[in-house]
């Protein structure tokens, strides 16, 4: 297992905080990019998807190839009352949520990384292919929220 991976993970623990930190709430419910979701829904998003994303790496380091089940994303910010929540929540929330969850990862022995569970909708998957997924994804998704920044007259998110 490449260690790195890890700290890596754990390096993105306060962008989502650092991102929304100037931002406020009419900034936050704006959708500069129509049909694009807010810095809210985006910020919203990626907590939901590490909170998931915890779940299942915990289920594989502790049990025999468990079952990860998908879900719809937009159907949880369509549905979900997440223009009600404080962004400063949801950004402190996703660090603590990434620091202890890469506290978990770091004690794993090397082994542990190679275990598996089963996605319904992507086959199997092991810890180290979900540590490495959810470090691209937060890249893929800062992205998007550093151009909403900018088309709200923000400067960048500064990671």
């Amino acid at each position: 297992m490449d260690r790195a991976l890890i700290e890596r993970y754990a390096a993105g623990a306060g962008v989502v905080a650092d991102a929304v930190r100037d931002v406020t709430r009419e900034q936050a419910l704006a959708v500069p990019v129509p049909g694009k979701w807010s810095i809210q829904q985006l910020a919203v998003h990626l907590l939901d998807s590490d909170l998931v994303a915890t779940d299942r790496m915990k289920r594989i380091a502790a049990e025999k190839r468990p079952l990860l089940i998908g879900y719809d994303e937009n159907l949880w910010l369509e549905r979900l009352p997440v223009d009600r929540l404080d962004l400063t929540r949801v950004g402190e929330l996703f660090r603590l949520n990434r620091e202890v969850t890469a506290t978990i990862l770091r004690a794993l022995p090397d082994e542990a990384f190679s275990r598996d569970g089963v996605h319904n909708e992507r086959g199997l998957l092991t810890l180290a292919d979900l540590v490495a997924g959810y470090v691209e994804h937060l890249g893929h998704h800062m992205a998007f929220m550093d151009a909403k920044r900018r088309a709200l007259g923000l400067g960048p998110t500064g990671r």
